[in-house]
């Protein structure tokens, strides 16, 4: 395995997470556009070159392998990722997501890559009912923009193996918490409102179940895909953690030692997917991969970093965050709660 990583996307949540993992022992270089959700603070004591750039830009992508200066192989985080944004616009996650993807595929089988990982999302499963579990094999079912578009470029990736031979792997994580995420996300959204007294939206009912997976845990297994996964083939990494939002946000209330009078249930968000459930049999058995976190423990390690790291969460809510969360939030909170039926 090459020694030298070109990460996409290396100054988000999971791509400076897994900068953070594969520094040690191995060159990195990470190109990163710095869209909101991107900031350099988040690779703050990692070994790395920095190259600032956009994926839909081959000329872009050419100077980052340039800084690799010789064989590498390409980790791709880099993407639009917030349902929310993406019921407000969809466009942004086309262009990024699809267009990115396929012109940093281009340039990678120009360059001749000795692996592309291609990170990806449970979410392209689409909702599932309750006992179903979705194998690397199941049908797509993409109910947003965000979805559509990350399965679209799950597509052109494997594409790219089949018809040039690029050495592709695809893996499918499942909904992440950790540090460095941005706070549009429901963990850190929660966490923040509960640190400061403010009320916690939670849409509909709350009863959303999610598959909880550690950003460390995840990252790992990424790892693990670029080592030792088959070029080719999708790895489902899941953390085998059901939970409901409703419950996650009662948890982090619990720890921070905040009231629950705090929770606000507010509108649903349209077309909102009631279950995830990816299988990840397939990554235990092939790449040796399983996840080591405890729920409980890594929420309260992640609800920790948070309440220890004020000043970082100040910055990022600044400016943009401020004007997003209004458009999709200030109107909720101010009305009347729906009704929601007890559980």
């Amino acid at each position: 395995m090459t020694t030298t990583l070109l990460v996409t996307g290396g100054a988000g949540f999971i791509g400076s997470n897994f900068v953070r993992l594969a520094a040690a022992g191995r060159r990195v270089v990470v190109l990163d556009k710095l869209t909101y959700a991107g900031n350099l603070e988040n690779l703050a004591g990692t070994e790395h070159v920095f190259v600032k750039g956009d994926i839909t830009a081959p000329d872009d992508v050419r100077r980052a392998f340039d800084a690799a200066a010789g064989p590498a192989s390409v980790v791709h985080f880099a993407a639009e990722t917030h349902v929310d944004r993406s019921i407000e616009d969809g466009a942004p996650f086309l262009r990024t997501n699809v267009l990115g993807t396929q012109a940093l595929l281009d340039v990678a089988r120009e360059r001749g890559v000795e692996r592309f990982l291609h990170v990806s999302t449970d979410e392209v499963y689409g909702p599932l009912p309750a006992g179903v579990f979705a194998a690397e094999d199941a049908r797509l079912n993409p109910t947003n923009s965000y979805s559509a578009s990350k399965a679209a470029s799950d597509h052109l990736a494997l594409a790219a193996f089949s018809t040039r031979g690029l050495p592709v792997i695809v893996t499918r994580g499942s909904n992440n918490y950790g540090p460095y995420q941005f706070p549009e996300k429901f963990v850190p959204l929660m966490i923040a409102n509960a640190r400061e007294g403010k009320p916690l939206p939670i849409y509909g009912d709350g009863l959303q179940e999610r598959d909880w997976l550690s950003v460390a845990d995840h990252c790992e297994g990424i790892l693990a895909a670029l080592e030792r996964g088959r070029p080719g083939e999708i790895y489902n990494l899941a953390g085998s953690c059901p939970k409901a939002n409703l419950d996650v946000a009662r948890f982090i209330l619990k720890t921070l030692g905040k009231p629950e009078s705090l929770l606000r249930h507010v509108k649903d968000r349209p077309g909102h997917d009631r279950r995830y459930g990816p299988d990840p049999a397939k990554a235990a058995r092939k790449l040796k991969w399983k996840p080591r976190a405890k729920f409980e423990d890594a929420m309260t390690e992640t609800i920790r970093w948070y309440d220890e790291h004020g000043e970082w969460l100040d910055h990022v809510r600044s400016g943009e965050y401020r004007g997003y969360y209004e458009r999709h939030y200030g109107e909720r909170l101010r009305s009347p709660a729906p009704p929601v039926k007890p559980r």
